[in-house]
């Protein structure tokens, strides 16, 4: 029996339908028909149906898979690429640097003499 998948977010379904919008519109602007993209991802005709309808059990390879077919694999490299919330939580978690002052600094060893 498969297990429920938890509900998805208003926005993250629009979201997923943009991306399978623009798939679909990417395909038909390539003059692709859907057996060939089918045939050079390796998928079946419903899994790109899916995937063109902005189905969330697609699995990311699959659309790493069309996205190549359609020549756009290297838009993935942009996904979460600027991550600007996560770089300000880091800063915001580091420590001051403190600076030792001049008068807590440890004195150099002075050489010492050698016995005769």
């Amino acid at each position: 029996m498969p297990s429920k998948q938890p509900p998805f977010y208003p926005a993250q379904k629009r979201i997923l339908t943009a991306l399978g919008e623009r798939l679909r519109l990417a395909r038909l602007r390539r003059k692709l028909a859907i057996d060939i993209v089918c045939q050079r991802a390796s998928i079946s005709r419903m899994t790109l149906f899916r995937a063109e309808a902005g189905s969330p059990a697609i699995a990311i390879g699959t659309l790493v898979r069309i996205l190549s077919v359609l020549g756009l694999e290297s838009d993935l490299d942009a996904l979460a690429r600027d991550d600007r919330a996560g770089r300000l939580l880091q800063d915001q978690a580091l420590p001051e640097r403190r600076r030792r002052s001049a008068r807590a600094r440890p004195k150099p060893l002075e050489p010492r003499e050698r016995a005769p």
